[in-house]
Protein backbone atom coordinates (compact mmCIF):
# COMPACT_ATOMS: atom_id res chain seq x y z
CA UNK A 1 0.00 0.00 0.00
CA UNK A 2 1.22 3.63 -1.00
CA UNK A 3 -0.79 5.18 1.84
CA UNK A 4 0.49 8.91 3.36
CA UNK A 5 1.45 7.16 6.61
CA UNK A 6 4.68 5.87 4.59
CA UNK A 7 6.79 8.89 4.67
CA UNK A 8 10.54 7.74 4.17
CA UNK A 9 12.10 9.58 2.10
CA UNK A 10 9.17 12.29 1.37
CA UNK A 11 10.27 15.75 1.12
CA UNK A 12 8.45 19.44 2.16
CA UNK A 13 6.32 17.77 4.61
CA UNK A 14 7.52 20.36 6.78
CA UNK A 15 10.49 20.48 9.92
CA UNK A 16 10.78 17.80 12.62
CA UNK A 17 10.41 20.22 15.81
CA UNK A 18 11.78 18.09 18.49
CA UNK A 19 10.05 18.94 22.36
CA UNK A 20 12.55 18.75 25.04
CA UNK A 21 11.61 16.95 28.12
CA UNK A 22 8.55 15.13 26.04
CA UNK A 23 6.24 13.66 28.20
CA UNK A 24 5.08 10.04 27.12
CA UNK A 25 1.67 11.02 27.16
CA UNK A 26 0.43 14.83 26.64
CA UNK A 27 -2.93 14.10 28.24
CA UNK A 28 -4.69 12.09 30.65
CA UNK A 29 -6.74 10.13 27.18
CA UNK A 30 -3.79 9.41 25.12
CA UNK A 31 -3.08 6.95 28.10
CA UNK A 32 -6.13 6.06 27.92
CA UNK A 33 -6.22 5.12 24.35
CA UNK A 34 -2.45 3.36 24.37
CA UNK A 35 -4.13 0.94 26.70
CA UNK A 36 -7.10 0.06 25.44
CA UNK A 37 -5.08 -0.38 21.79
CA UNK A 38 -2.90 -2.73 23.40
CA UNK A 39 -5.50 -4.36 25.24
CA UNK A 40 -7.25 -5.50 21.85
CA UNK A 41 -6.99 -9.46 21.23
CA UNK A 42 -6.32 -8.71 17.88
CA UNK A 43 -3.01 -9.15 15.84
CA UNK A 44 -0.43 -5.85 15.38
CA UNK A 45 -0.48 -6.16 11.89
CA UNK A 46 -4.57 -6.09 11.78
CA UNK A 47 -4.33 -2.72 13.64
CA UNK A 48 -1.34 -1.16 12.05
CA UNK A 49 -3.34 -1.93 8.99
CA UNK A 50 -6.47 0.03 10.06
CA UNK A 51 -4.39 2.82 10.74
CA UNK A 52 -3.09 2.67 7.28
CA UNK A 53 -6.19 3.11 6.19
CA UNK A 54 -6.99 6.56 7.51
CA UNK A 55 -7.87 8.87 4.56
CA UNK A 56 -4.43 11.14 3.50
CA UNK A 57 -5.67 14.64 4.41
CA UNK A 58 -6.99 13.29 7.98
CA UNK A 59 -3.93 11.23 8.51
CA UNK A 60 -1.91 14.60 8.30
CA UNK A 61 -4.38 16.27 10.17
CA UNK A 62 -4.68 14.69 13.55
CA UNK A 63 -2.28 13.58 16.35
CA UNK A 64 -0.63 10.27 16.99
CA UNK A 65 -3.14 8.81 19.20
CA UNK A 66 -5.94 10.62 17.95
CA UNK A 67 -4.91 8.06 14.50
CA UNK A 68 -5.78 4.82 17.16
CA UNK A 69 -8.85 6.57 18.06
CA UNK A 70 -9.78 6.77 14.64
CA UNK A 71 -8.55 3.08 13.45
CA UNK A 72 -9.99 1.66 16.94
CA UNK A 73 -13.52 2.26 16.26
CA UNK A 74 -13.54 0.11 12.90
CA UNK A 75 -11.28 -2.29 14.48
CA UNK A 76 -13.55 -3.25 17.65
CA UNK A 77 -16.99 -3.27 15.29
CA UNK A 78 -15.35 -5.59 12.35
CA UNK A 79 -13.94 -7.62 14.75
CA UNK A 80 -17.47 -7.93 16.31
CA UNK A 81 -16.37 -6.61 19.78
CA UNK A 82 -19.11 -3.78 19.70
CA UNK A 83 -21.92 -2.44 17.49
CA UNK A 84 -22.19 0.86 15.99
CA UNK A 85 -25.18 1.20 18.15
CA UNK A 86 -22.91 0.70 21.59
CA UNK A 87 -20.45 3.44 20.35
CA UNK A 88 -22.79 5.89 19.67
CA UNK A 89 -24.50 5.36 23.00
CA UNK A 90 -22.21 4.07 25.41
CA UNK A 91 -24.07 1.16 26.76
CA UNK A 92 -23.99 -2.71 26.30
CA UNK A 93 -26.70 -3.87 23.69
CA UNK A 94 -25.13 -7.15 22.27
CA UNK A 95 -25.25 -9.29 25.83
CA UNK A 96 -22.09 -10.87 27.59
CA UNK A 97 -18.80 -11.13 25.51
CA UNK A 98 -18.25 -14.33 25.28
CA UNK A 99 -15.52 -14.73 22.68
CA UNK A 100 -12.59 -12.24 23.63
CA UNK A 101 -10.90 -12.06 26.50
CA UNK A 102 -11.23 -9.03 29.02
CA UNK A 103 -7.78 -7.81 30.16
CA UNK A 104 -7.06 -7.58 34.21
CA UNK A 105 -5.34 -4.98 36.09
CA UNK A 106 -3.41 -7.86 37.43
CA UNK A 107 -2.84 -9.31 34.04
CA UNK A 108 -1.61 -5.93 32.83
CA UNK A 109 1.05 -6.00 35.41
CA UNK A 110 2.60 -9.44 33.95
CA UNK A 111 3.07 -8.00 30.33
CA UNK A 112 6.73 -6.67 31.10
CA UNK A 113 7.72 -9.98 31.93
CA UNK A 114 9.31 -12.40 29.27
CA UNK A 115 6.72 -15.44 28.06
CA UNK A 116 7.73 -18.40 29.72
CA UNK A 117 6.67 -19.96 26.76
CA UNK A 118 7.31 -18.30 23.40
CA UNK A 119 5.61 -19.59 20.17
CA UNK A 120 8.04 -20.89 18.20
CA UNK A 121 8.51 -21.90 14.40
CA UNK A 122 9.26 -24.64 12.66
CA UNK A 123 13.04 -24.39 11.64
CA UNK A 124 13.34 -23.30 7.71
CA UNK A 125 16.41 -22.74 5.71
CA UNK A 126 17.27 -19.46 5.04
CA UNK A 127 17.21 -18.33 1.38
CA UNK A 128 19.80 -15.32 2.10
CA UNK A 129 23.09 -15.10 4.32
CA UNK A 130 24.75 -12.62 6.01
CA UNK A 131 27.28 -10.81 3.57
CA UNK A 132 25.03 -11.33 0.64
CA UNK A 133 24.11 -8.59 -1.77
CA UNK A 134 20.45 -8.54 -2.10
CA UNK A 135 17.96 -6.24 -3.80
CA UNK A 136 14.53 -5.23 -2.37
CA UNK A 137 11.73 -5.85 -4.18
CA UNK A 138 10.38 -3.23 -6.74
CA UNK A 139 6.51 -3.93 -5.89
CA UNK A 140 3.60 -1.64 -5.19
CA UNK A 141 1.57 -4.26 -2.98
CA UNK A 142 -2.46 -3.93 -2.13
CA UNK A 143 -2.83 -3.32 1.29
CA UNK A 144 -1.00 -3.30 4.30
CA UNK A 145 3.15 -4.04 4.02
CA UNK A 146 6.00 -3.31 5.90
CA UNK A 147 8.38 -2.77 2.82
CA UNK A 148 9.09 1.17 2.80
CA UNK A 149 8.46 2.82 -0.61
CA UNK A 150 11.76 4.63 -0.67
CA UNK A 151 13.70 0.74 -0.11
CA UNK A 152 11.84 -0.88 -2.99
CA UNK A 153 14.09 -1.53 -6.03
CA UNK A 154 17.35 -0.64 -4.30
CA UNK A 155 20.69 -2.81 -3.64
CA UNK A 156 21.83 -3.62 0.14
CA UNK A 157 23.59 -6.15 2.30
CA UNK A 158 22.12 -8.93 4.85
CA UNK A 159 23.79 -7.39 8.03
CA UNK A 160 21.87 -9.89 10.39
CA UNK A 161 19.77 -12.81 10.24
CA UNK A 162 17.00 -12.32 12.82
CA UNK A 163 15.24 -15.66 12.62
CA UNK A 164 11.99 -16.57 11.63
CA UNK A 165 8.73 -14.46 12.59
CA UNK A 166 5.20 -14.22 10.95
CA UNK A 167 4.77 -12.21 7.78
CA UNK A 168 2.90 -9.35 8.99
CA UNK A 169 1.52 -8.57 5.42
CA UNK A 170 -0.13 -11.95 5.25
CA UNK A 171 -1.48 -11.81 9.07
CA UNK A 172 -2.82 -8.66 8.36
CA UNK A 173 -4.81 -9.82 5.58
CA UNK A 174 -6.10 -12.80 7.18
CA UNK A 175 -4.31 -15.27 5.23
CA UNK A 176 -2.03 -16.89 8.01
CA UNK A 177 1.33 -16.29 9.80
CA UNK A 178 3.59 -17.62 6.67
CA UNK A 179 6.81 -17.56 8.85
CA UNK A 180 9.98 -16.61 7.04
CA UNK A 181 13.00 -15.31 7.55
CA UNK A 182 13.59 -11.42 9.00
CA UNK A 183 17.05 -9.67 8.18
CA UNK A 184 18.69 -6.48 9.02
CA UNK A 185 19.55 -5.35 5.18
CA UNK A 186 21.87 -2.23 5.27
CA UNK A 187 21.43 0.27 2.72
CA UNK A 188 24.15 3.23 1.45
CA UNK A 189 22.39 6.21 2.02
CA UNK A 190 23.28 6.92 -1.53
CA UNK A 191 21.89 3.56 -2.64
CA UNK A 192 18.55 4.94 -1.15
CA UNK A 193 18.71 9.19 -1.84
CA UNK A 194 21.55 9.88 -4.94
CA UNK A 195 25.17 11.10 -5.29
CA UNK A 196 24.23 14.28 -2.87
CA UNK A 197 23.98 11.68 0.15
CA UNK A 198 26.57 11.46 2.64
CA UNK A 199 29.40 8.16 1.49
CA UNK A 200 29.41 7.64 5.89
CA UNK A 201 25.69 6.95 6.29
CA UNK A 202 23.78 3.82 5.68
CA UNK A 203 20.08 2.85 6.99
CA UNK A 204 19.43 -0.43 8.73
CA UNK A 205 15.80 -2.26 7.41
CA UNK A 206 14.41 -4.96 9.52
CA UNK A 207 12.45 -6.79 5.97
CA UNK A 208 11.33 -10.30 5.69
CA UNK A 209 12.59 -12.71 3.08
CA UNK A 210 9.37 -11.96 1.16
CA UNK A 211 10.74 -8.53 0.06
CA UNK A 212 13.75 -9.51 -1.53
CA UNK A 213 15.53 -11.33 -4.09
CA UNK A 214 18.96 -12.03 -4.64
CA UNK A 215 21.20 -9.63 -6.97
Amino acid sequence: MNGIHDMGGMQDMGPVRREPNEPVFHASWERRMFALFNSLDLPWPIMRHQIDLIPPADYLSISYYERWLSAIVPLTINAGMLTPSEIETGKVIAGRNEKYHVVTAAEVATWSSPDPNPATFPNMAAAFRVGQRVRARNVNPVGHTRLPRYARGKTGTIHRDHAIAAFHDAVAHGLGKQAQHVYSVRFTARELWGATASPRDCVYLDLWEAYLEAV
